[in-house]
């Protein structure tokens, strides 16, 4: 009997071989030799990636999706763990010192996986993910397009777009196109944790102006944050997607500072 996909843990399969290998082909690195693969479903990039790793730990939340995966690969080094990844503590995985992450992981928890896995301890050199391709597109952001998470991400990790795949490669397939992300953990974050809180409090109404919606999060004069922005030479029209990394630091440095 043929195993179906569940919805409700957004489960869209991708077969298309040339695409697969692509995605393997992108999370190879010189020196790894062992993948772990995120939400695995078939085995249709589990395949793949064995064509450049000897070793796949694959997570898969799917009982019967665990179960059935290590029947399609007789002889291959393959550990299952049936879990969802979220809830799977990396310390009791046996991982080497120089390991890689890749999957096609689900939309609705891109942004909890993606935090998982750069600020982890013993982080992975290279993830490589497929998922939705708005959401790839706010990870890669620049200043004026920045949101939350794209910030978040490129303070712990350097992030390249990859190829786009189109939702008809899919089974089912989804509303929505999809992109390849590379994402590739710092050594050292470039900003602190009390910036990243500063960013928060800075995007509480993104549309918004920057020096409105921090006046209100930090119960401050406006007068005051006037100072920091004429200090930063930052208009006081700015609005949150528009700081770069560097000048979120710096205008934490001067919030805190008082």
């Amino acid at each position: 009997m043929a195993l179906q996909n569940k919805k409700s843990l957004g489960q869209n399969w991708l077969t298309n071989r040339d695409i697969l290998i692509d995605i393997a082909d992108t999370a190879s690195a010189d020196g790894v030799s062992e993948v772990l693969e995120i939400g695995p479903g078939l085995g249709t990039l589990t395949s793949a990636l064995f064509k450049f790793f000897d070793k796949v730990t694959a997570i898969e939340i799917d009982e019967k999706l665990a179960a059935n995966l290590p029947k399609s690969f007789p002889g291959k080094n393959l550990t299952v763990i049936n879990k969802d990844v979220l809830n799977v503590d990396l310390s009791t995985i046996d991982l080497p010192e120089k390991y890689v992450v890749a999957g096609n992981i689900p939309y609705y928890i891109t942004s909890p996986i993606i935090q998982k896995f750069i600020q982890a301890e013993h982080r992975p050199i290279k993830i490589v993910l497929l998922m939705q391709k708005e959401v790839a597109e706010r990870l890669a952001a620049e200043p004026g397009d920045y949101s939350i998470l794209g910030l978040s991400t490129q303070i712990y990790a350097k992030v390249t777009l990859g190829q786009v795949v189109k939702r008809e490669f899919f089974t089912p397939p989804p509303k929505v196109d999809s992109q390849v992300v590379v994402l590739e953990p710092r050594e050292t974050p470039l900003a602190s944790e009390s910036t990243i809180a500063l960013i928060k409090l800075g995007f509480i109404a993104p549309r918004k102006k920057l020096i409105s919606n921090l006046t209100v999060g930090l119960r401050l004069p406006k007068s005051e944050l006037q100072d920091y922005f004429a200090k930063l030479q930052l208009s006081e029209n700015v609005r949150p997607a528009d700081l770069s990394i560097a000048e979120w630091s710096a205008l934490e440095k001067l919030v805190h500072k008082h």
